[in-house]
């Protein structure tokens, strides 16, 4: 017995002595003992609370599949370019250089973000031309972590769309989705990086369909809706309640630069005649004839005489183009190409452009209240700068 006690006196000993160093050198462990066990204590409380099984799932009207689906083709794009000619002249001079060091080079780029979607395994990525006009560099990050230098394939202006290409292996590209099967009131998600915090998923519903006169582009068919877009979303993906890719988010109306729930996002009808294009030929290749159209407005038509409501009154003829040598003359309202009617200037652009350059198109024309057919050899649309669209 004797010897039992003193074996117990020792352990004592020595446990009070390891307490009493733990307390002296490191307190914080003793520290986080204590708390693990008041922890512990905590969480079999007496106070009666309800938890969910852990077995739950997706509550009603939840995105997350269409969400997890869509989320990893959509990439952030990071783009710099040089701004030699803003560059302090001080920074060239060695003596300011030994002080200053490597900043000469950070005062030389301006860097800017936007969003992309990855459309092909192959490494095709559609983004806004806005966000890559001008850059001398692109980086795209994808939602996985990785990171590629992104090269431009071609762009079109006229409808802001571009697109990049990277090489990476095992891409997650997007399903297109089916925009005639959309409808006002369809639920869609707006996908993108908005002011760089990082990829997000905003919720609301398509507001309208075919939305034009808007002076965003020249071409203009835009799905307009309610998620939240904000800046560094153009480029990313707006998909439907399946996680299908419906437009490519490109424009707000907003008078702080903040989401007021109209936004604008480019159908995938659009998206999809613009990147085959742009892939096949590295630009897109629309007709025209060469004039200045203007809406029927209800002045012009009393000023005219006109009993016509619809159709585009031709402004001007530009001297030696396509419908100069047709005889098209100012004054003309042009009412139908290749016998479908054309309603205001929206539909003439449209119906033109998708003529082919070099073959002849008939046109149908209102002169002094009389109609006269012509057929017009149709010419290629030249590139027009963004500056000169708006």
């Amino acid at each position: 017995m004797r010897r039992f006690w003193l074996l117990f006196a020792q352990t004592v000993t020595i446990g009070l002595a390891l307490w009493f160093i733990v307390t002296t050198l490191k307190p914080e462990w003793a520290g986080s003992i204590i708390g693990r066990s008041h922890t512990a204590r905590l969480n079999w409380s007496t106070v009666p609370v309800q938890e969910a099984p852990s077995s739950i799932g997706a509550s009603a009207g939840s995105y997350r599949d269409a969400a997890k689906r869509a989320m990893p083709s959509v990439v952030n794009i990071y783009t710099s370019k040089g701004s030699r000619s803003q560059r302090n002249p001080m920074l060239d001079d060695p003596f300011f250089r030994k002080f200053f060091g490597d900043r000469q080079d950070q005062e030389e780029k301006q860097f800017s973000l936007g969003s992309g979607v990855i459309v092909s395994t192959q490494g095709y990525i559609l983004t806004n031309n806005h966000v890559v006009e001008a850059a001398d560099e692109i980086e795209v990050a994808l939602a996985d972590g990785r990171k590629a230098v992104a090269k431009v394939v071609g762009a079109d202006s006229e409808t802001d769309l571009a697109v990049v290409k990277i090489d990476l292996p095992s891409l997650p590209a997007i399903t297109l989705g089916r925009l005639e099967q959309s409808r006002v009131g369809d639920a869609v998600l707006a996908i993108g990086n908005p002011f760089g915090v990082g990829q997000t998923v905003t919720q609301g519903i398509i507001s309208a369909l075919g939305r034009n006169h808007l002076g965003i582009n020249t071409f203009e068919n835009f799905i307009q809706t309610d998620a939240a877009i904000n800046p560094g979303n153009s480029g990313g993906a707006l998909v439907d309640a399946h996680g299908n890719l419906l437009g490519i988010n490109t424009a707000i109306y907003s008078r702080s630069g903040g989401s007021l729930g109209i936004g604008f996002a480019i159908p995938v009808t659009t998206v999809k005649m613009v990147m085959d294009a742009i892939i096949t030929n590295g630009q897109v290749i629309r007709g025209w004839i060469g004039v200045e159209p203007q809406d029927i407005t209800p002045e012009l038509a009393e000023s005219f005489g006109l009993n016509q409501k619809s159709g585009a009154i031709i402004a001007g003829v530009l001297k030696g183009g396509p419908a100069d040598r047709a005889g098209i003359r100012p004054g003309d309202i042009l009412v139908a190409v290749e016998d479908k009617p054309v309603n205001d200037t929206t539909d003439m652009l449209n119906l033109i452009a998708q003529l082919v350059p070099g073959k002849k198109a008939k046109m149908t024309v209102l002169r002094k209240n009389e109609q006269t057919t012509m057929d017009v050899t149709i010419g290629k649309r030249p590139k027009m700068r963004r500056e000169e669209q708006e």
